[in-house]
């Protein structure tokens, strides 16, 4: 029995300190479903790395952007991992704020989307892994099309889809023709409007730098969006972002919704009340060559500061794999792996099953971060301008034309601040004089 009791208590000693040795890493990510999917998953990982705690900081997306920004830049040191896009990845990339990520063959790095890809290398290094890739599209209520007598075109353009809003929409019944991003944030409300703005013929700067707010493509844009929301949108609209859209969509509230291919499976999904009556089709387009849909990936990256960069490692290789991938499969089904990420996901029989699979790969291949815009531009970038002071201004610009959806100023009024905010920043940055 001593013997016994000796076994245990050197089982429990052992058990003790490797549990103080275990190394905590802080990942902070943004609330959306996929992100917290992944959260619940995580003891998987803890089963196959038990020397590595995980700690998770969940935030809304505006927060997020803000937090991570401002730890990275005065390295601050509160992250290991952080949640990041295409947009910041080369910015920080080059200011040696994020450390470049070694994996091993059996990651298969040759396997991720060359359009994802792309913007998330510099050099030929890899600095952030895609945890999902998302471009943009149409979700709609087939039900509510069929009841209006409207069939949604091939390949639909902005005036058909208003057309389609307007007759869909049955505000008695607490059904709104179209849900659409309101919420200020440069990755909220402009990242659609940016995107819309190019099929309209609008860009944000000209081959020199001005601003492009006073010209009549970016009125139109504005006009159109304010126009269609006050006659088909849901109430309180300019507080409405992604997450908030998708309640409504599941909740029976929106005859169409225009945003992320992400939100495919979340609408067909269990949580979703309309599940079984959703159609998807191309974001719109107005004849001139570009459609109103974006590219973007969530991504996870290293901040170079990081004590822990081994753990890390480890960590983002895991979340972004092919075996997590099939981990998510077989825990939840095909339709709910993280979409847009891997060359080897759309070429599996299974999930070409899944009926948004296609119309997100086609979503994805058709944005062309280096050719954005109509007429030629300085820089790249599809929903965003990639130069470091475009969040700033974003999001300014952001909070101006989510006030005209509040009716707290016209159009006119929100284009004349877009233009005079945007060129006071740029001149003070030096890009124009």
């Amino acid at each position: 029995m001593r013997h016994y009791a000796w076994l245990l208590a050197a089982a429990s000693t052992c058990a003790l300190a490797a549990a103080a040795q275990a190394q905590e890493i802080t990942i902070a990510t943004v609330n959306n479903g996929d992100m917290i999917r992944m959260q619940g998953l995580t003891s998987e990982f803890n089963a196959a790395h038990p020397d590595i705690r995980v700690n998770w900081v969940t935030l809304e997306e505006n927060i997020l952007r803000e937090r991570v920004t401002t730890d990275i830049a005065t390295g601050g040191g509160q992250y290991d991992i952080m949640t990041i896009g295409n947009y910041e990845v080369p910015i920080w990339g080059k200011q040696g704020w994020l450390t470049p990520l070694e994996f091993g063959e059996a990651y298969d790095a040759d396997d991720l989307l060359p359009a994802i890809r792309g913007g998330l290398t510099i050099d030929d290094n890899l600095y952030a892994a895609p945890f999902y890739g998302e471009s943009a599209m149409i979700m709609y209520r087939t039900d509510l099309f069929e009841a209006a007598g409207v069939e949604m075109p091939e390949n639909p353009t902005w005036e058909q889809i208003a057309d389609a809003a307007r007759k869909v929409a049955d505000r008695s019944a607490d059904v709104n023709g179209m849900c659409l991003r309101g919420k200020a944030g440069w990755g909220e409300n402009m990242a659609f409007l940016t995107a819309t703005s190019n099929s309209f013929g609008a860009r944000w700067f000209d081959e020199n730098w001005k601003p492009q707010f006073d010209q009549p493509e970016w009125k139109a844009t504005l006009d159109y969006y304010l126009s269609l929301m006050a006659d088909a949108g849901p109430p309180g609209a300019s507080s409405n972002g992604f997450n908030e859209n998708l309640a409504l969509f599941n909740s029976g509230k929106c005859g169409m919704w225009i945003d992320a291919t992400v939100a495919a499976s979340f609408v067909t999904g269990k949580d979703s009340t309309v599940a079984d009556k959703v159609g998807f089709a191309l974001a719109p387009d107005n004849g001139l060559g570009k459609r109103g849909n974006w590219l973007w990936a969530w991504s996870l990256a290293i901040p170079a500061g990081t004590q822990k960069n081994d753990a890390a490692q480890k960590f983002v290789g895991w979340a972004t794999s092919k075996q997590y991938t099939a981990l998510v499969a077989e825990k939840e089904g095909w339709a709910n792996v993280p979409p847009g990420t891997r060359t080897s996901l759309y070429e599996n029989a299974e999930y070409a099953k899944v009926p948004f699979a296609k119309m997100t790969l086609d979503s994805i291949n058709s944005a062309d971060p280096t050719k954005p815009t109509v007429k030629p531009v300085p820089y790249v970038g599809v929903q965003f301008v990639a130069i470091p002071e475009f969040a700033g201004i974003a999001t300014t610009v952001g909070q101006i034309f989510s006030a005209a959806l509040a009716g707290e100023k016209t159009s006119d009024e929100a284009l004349a601040e877009a233009q005079a905010a945007a060129t006071r920043e740029m001149t003070r940055a030096g890009y124009i004089k």
